[in-house]
This record gives C-alpha cells, structure tokens and sequence, in this order.
C-alpha cells in the first residue's frame, strides 16, 4: 500500500515537471527568433532612419545629426552588418536573464529556506507534522516543496508498521532526493543561453571589429591620398562592434554568477532540510 502511494506521489511529481519543462522549451523557442527579428528591425528602422543622417542617405556618405540621441543612433548604425546580430544577442540575453530572474526569485519563496527550516525543527520537536507542512506552504519556494514532499512521506512513516526505523528514515530519505531531482533542473534551464552568450558576444564583437580594421586599412592603402571618412567610418565601425560585444558578454558574466550563486544557497538549504527530517525522525520516533 505504502508502494502505491509513493509511486503515484512520484508520478504527479514528474507529470508537473514535464509541463513546465515543455512550457520553458516553448518560451526558448519562441524568446530566441523573436529576438533577432526584433533587433534586425530595431537596426533598420530605429538605429538607420533617415532623421538621424544629413547629407545624403544612409550609408552612401551621410553623416550623423550634430546633436540628440539621433547622432547615437547614426553612430552605431555605421558599426557595419555585426550590430544587429549583437544588437539580437544583447536582446536574447536580457529576456533570459528576466526570465531566470522571475524564476529564482519565486523558487527563493516568501521567506528565506534557513528560516523555514528553523520553523519546521521547531514543529517537528514538538511533534506537530501539521504546523510543519503549513509553514512549507507558507514559504511556496522550493525548499518548502522539497520538505513538504519529505514531511508528507515523514507523517505517512510515523504510522507506518511494517518498516524498521532505518528503514522509514531511508524511505524519507528517497523522497525528499527525488523532489529535489525535479526541483534543481528547473531552476538551472536557460542558464546555458547565458553562458553561451558570456563567450559568443566577445567572439562577435572581435570578429565586427576586425571588419571595421580591415576597412580602415583599406583606406589607409588607397592610391593617393587616404580617404579619411572612410578610415575614421573603419574605426568607429571597430570600436562600436567591440564596445557591443564587451557590454553584452559582461552582463551574461554578471548575471550568470549572480543566478548560480542564488541557485546554491537554494540547493544547500534543500540539503539542509533533508537532513533536518531524516535527523527529527531519528530522534523521536525510534
């Protein structure tokens, strides 16, 4: 009977977290093309409108308004064909580092899990399973799901006959790793995107770089006379390319360290909750 209800306990655990993966497979699938149409078209019509350029049309020997954020805009539109596919990235990362923001703050609960776990010490030395699993669905972050999953499976072993003590601690114990199985991945999904764009932005950006060093010695080896609008349009193109790429790596660096940093100070207070129940049961139901 006990089998049957971990099983099912077990089964729901994993059919809940099938749905939220697939729905974070959709949001990355979706986030990542909307992104680069958005920067693409941010390019085109906001960075290279008209109103920022005098003398001429874009591209073709304009150049950018005296004054205003227009001048801005011109300026990074000359960057070259790199900006928008940084200008994309920089997109990407920002959505992921949201996304990852809202969600680790949720799995973080409404009180810290060191807190809770103190709460539950306190319920469970009084032997008062019921005010423990209420503090847990006060808390609502993943520490509290994890020992609520541990306290349903402690509450079910106290009247539990069949087993010996070390083996009721055991079955807590499988418990409470199973939850936290479910529970970690989640909080770790999309991290990769932010990693990825911490050494890809910096690629990008040297490569635009590059480009725009290779026009300006184009300049420089003309017949005659160099061209100096083209030399000094090389060089912006070189360092407009190079600041992009630099700014979105660091803040993928940033918010990467940030994310994992919460992520273990999470993991450690679910570590610290299992062993909270695994030592309370020892203790007061041998």
């Amino acid at each position: 009977m006990a089998e049957t209800k971990t099983t099912v306990t077990a089964g729901s655990a994993k059919a809940t977290s099938h749905q939220v993966k697939k729905s974070s497979n959709v949001f990355a699938m979706l986030a990542v093309p909307i992104c680069i149409v958005i920067g693409v078209l941010f390019y085109l019509f906001v960075l290279g409108s008209p109103d920022n350029f005098q003398g001429g049309i874009k591209g073709e020997g304009a150049h950018p308004v005296e004054e205003g954020i227009g001048k801005w805009f011109a300026t990074v539109y000359q960057g070259g064909a790199i900006v928008p596919i940084l200008i994309s990235v920089l997109l990407i990362c920002i959505t992921f580092v949201i996304e990852r923001f809202l969600y680790i703050n949720k799995a973080k609960g409404k009180f810290s899990g060191a807190d809770l776990v103190r709460r539950v010490q306190f319920h469970l030395a009084n032997k008062n399973v019921d005010a423990a699993l209420a503090e847990c669905d006060k808390q609502k972050g993943s520490v509290g799901n994890v020992m609520k999953a541990g306290l349903k499976k402690y509450k079910e072993m106290i009247g539990n006959t069949e087993l010996d003590t070390e083996q009721k601690i055991l079955t807590i114990k499988n418990e409470i790793e199973e939850t936290t199985a479910l529970e970690l991945p989640m909080m770790e999904k999309n991290l990769v995107f932010l990693s990825t764009i911490a050494s890809v932005a910096t690629l990008l950006g040297l490569f635009g770089t590059v480009l725009g060093m290779i026009k300006s010695f184009s300049a420089m080896s003309a017949s005659g006379a160099p061209d100096s609008s083209k030399l000094a349009l090389g060089i912006s193109e070189a360092l407009i390319n190079t600041a992009l790429g630099i700014g979105t790596s660091a803040i993928a660096i940033i918010m990467y360290n940030y994310f994992t940093t919460n992520i273990d100070s999470i993991t450690y207070a679910i570590d610290e909750s299992g062993f909270t129940l695994t030592q309370s049961f020892a203790a007061n139901h041998k």
